[in-house]
């Protein structure tokens, strides 16, 4: 019984590492104990920065700047993503052709090509969350919803555009929630 966990998690750790080599690409730095799952893809133009313990479930595409806090989970085909990432005002040029994030200089880009996810963070099945946004510790976004403005901390945001729509945590439980996180990561 032992043996067979022991083989198990020496898979896993396997798999892990194969999909990390194919799906992490370049400007991303990545904690310990990152979960990326099959067929996602992170990059960044400039730089990404991936916390410790988070979670990035299957299909995910993440391509900015920015950073995403430990602890944060992410599900299955969620998206974040540049909002100007192509230049459609180019004249004279098809939108395949157009100027593109990826051939400026990555100095040059500033908070309108990054995306923050605090610490604590759930991110929905199929959200999208559009650069220049910064959701807060603790927040929670609906499966679905398309991100377009900043997630306050310990909000639940829905919708398309999301909206806030409730707490997470009353006041008194953000307090004991805040401090049994931190006396956990103390042990």
């Amino acid at each position: 019984m032992r043996l067979q966990s022991v083989a198990a998690r020496t898979g896993r750790r396997l798999v892990q590492s194969a999909i990390r080599q194919y799906s992490v690409r370049d400007g991303v730095t990545i904690g310990t104990g990152v979960h990326i799952g099959l067929g996602s893809t992170l990059w960044a133009p400039g730089s990404l920065f991936v916390g410790d313990d988070v979670y990035i479930g299957k299909r995910c595409t993440i391509e900015v700047n920015g950073s995403i806090g430990k602890g944060s989970l992410i599900a299955n085909d969620v998206g974040l993503v540049g909002r100007h990432d192509h230049d459609h005002r180019t004249i004279g040029s098809s939108m395949r052709h157009a100027p593109w994030i990826g051939e400026l200089d990555p100095e040059s880009l500033g908070p309108e090509h990054s995306v923050t996810v605090g610490e604590d963070c759930w991110i929905g099945f199929r959200s999208v969350v559009l650069s220049g946004i910064v959701v807060g510790r603790g927040a929670v976004v609906a499966a679905g919803s398309v991100v377009t403005k900043d997630v306050p901390p310990y909000a639940i945001v829905v919708g398309s555009p999301a909206r806030v729509v409730g707490s997470r945590f009353d006041a008194e439980e953000r307090v004991r929630h805040e401090a049994l996180r931190r006396r956990a990561l103390v042990l």
